[in-house]
């Protein structure tokens, strides 16, 4: 657990800075960095900002029009 906040907090962290990127280039790399700290059982999605409600945002492209989410399971 203690693994997959440092990797939550960094791409909460660096997600302005990814915010001009492709979603879907984005989205590998969190996943890799994900994969790489043995988190398993996950789901990313990509949605438009407003969609987002109680989902946990991991990062931003296009902008700032998408965000990526996570959700265990």
């Amino acid at each position: 657990m203690k693994q997959f906040v440092v990797v939550l907090g960094f791409c909460l962290a660096a997600s302005p800075v990814f915010a001009a990127k492709d979603c879907e280039e984005l989205k590998a790399e969190i996943a890799a960095k994900l994969d790489a700290k043995g988190v398993a059982n996950y789901q990313l999605e990509i949605v438009p900002t407003e969609a987002v409600k109680d989902e946990k945002v991991v990062g931003s492209c296009e902008g700032g029009t998408k965000k990526i989410t996570y959700k265990r399971g």
